[in-house]
C-alpha cells in the first residue's frame, strides 16, 4: 500500500538526513511557466510539435529545422523566467550542507539560475552546444547569435550546431555519476517527476535510503516500505516544509 507523507513528515525526514539528493522533473519548472511534456497541456499532448521530427535524434539528423523551431519557443520563454520557490528551497538546503546533489531531467537553466552548484543534468541543456562536424563548442549566447542569423545555426566550418540537449535515441549524460550520488544518499527527494522516462526513472530503484516523492498526478514507482508519496503542488508543499524546518528560502537575485 502506498504511504502518504505530509509536509511535516517530509521536513522530519530532511531534518534527520545528512546526505540528501534531489531528482527533479518538469513539475518543478511548470510553476515558473515552462511547459511540461506529458501533462494535460504538455508539449506531447497539445500536438504543437511533431515528436519524431522534433525530439528524436534521427529526425534531427534528417532535418534539424523542426527542433530549432521548438528551441526558439523554449529559449524565448525561458529567457524571462525566474526560478520557483522549490528551486530556491533546494539552494537553501545546499547552502545548509544537507543537499549534496541535484539530478535533473530538465533542460532549462532554472536550477543554475537559482544558484544550485551541484547539478547533474542527465538530459543536458541549452547552456552549451557543439558543432556536429568539427566538434567546436558554443555558449548559449553564441547559439542565440547564430539563431538570429539563420533558422538553423551553422558553425563557420559549415556543420550544424546542436545544443547539448539529449534527444530520444541519444545516451544520457553522467548517469554513472547520478547513480553514485543516489547510492551515497541517506534521503532521495523526487520532485515533479512522473518517473516515466528511463534511465532517470530507474534512479529511485537503486536508492538504499528512504525516497520521498512529491508530484502532482500519477507516479510510476511501486509502493515499498521506505517510499513515501505526496500528490501535491511543489511550491505550497515546500513552503510548508521550510516553515517546519525554520528555514529561510533564498530570495531571487
Amino acid at each position: 500500500m502506498r504511504q502518504e507523507i505530509s509536509a511535516a513528515g517530509c521536513a522530519e525526514r530532511i531534518r534527520s538526513a545528512r546526505r540528501v539528493v534531489a531528482l527533479t522533473g518538469a513539475g518543478i519548472s511548470t510553476a515558473a511557466g515552462v511547459p511540461d511534456f506529458r501533462g494535460p497541456g504538455g508539449i506531447y499532448t497539445t500536438g504543437r510539435y511533431d515528436p519524431q521530427a522534433t525530439f528524436e535524434i534521427d529526425g534531427f539528423l534528417r532535418d534539424p529545422a523542426p527542433f530549432f523551431r521548438f528551441t526558439r519557443d523554449v529559449l524565448g520563454l525561458v529567457a524571462d523566467l525566474e526560478p520557483t520557490l522549490t528551486h530556491r528551497f533546494l539552494v537553501g538546503l545546499e547552502a545548509a550542507g544537507t543537499l549534496r546533489t541535484v539530478i535533473t531531467q530538465n533542460i532549462d537553466p532554472l536550477h543554475q539560475r537559482a544558484g544550485s552548484r551541484g547539478v547533474i543534468a542527465v538530459h543536458g541543456g541549452y547552456w552549451t552546444s557543439h558543432c556536429l562536424a568539427c566538434r567546436g563548442r558554443f555558449s548559449l549566447d553564441e547559439l542565440l547569435g547564430l539563431l538570429e542569423r539563420s533558422p538553423v545555426p551553422f558553425c563557420s566550418c559549415g556543420g550544424v550546431v546542436k545544443p547539448d540537449v539529449v534527444l530520444f535515441g541519444e545516451p544520457v549524460y553522467a548517469m554513472e555519476e547520478a547513480v553514485a550520488a543516489v547510492a551515497a544518499a541517506d534521503l532521495l527527494l523526487v520532485l515533479g517527476s512522473s518517473l516515466a522516462v528511463y534511465p532517470a526513472a530507474w534512479l529511485p530503484e537503486v536508492a538504499e535510503c528512504p525516497v520521498v516523492v512529491v508530484n502532482r498526478g500519477p507516479v510510476e514507482l511501486a509502493a515499498a516500505p521506505d517510499r513515501f508519496f505526496a500528490d501535491a503542488e511543489l511550491d505550497p508543499f515546500f513552503s510548508e516544509v521550510a516553515r517546519e524546518l525554520g528555514m529561510a528560502i533564498p530570495e531571487p537575485d
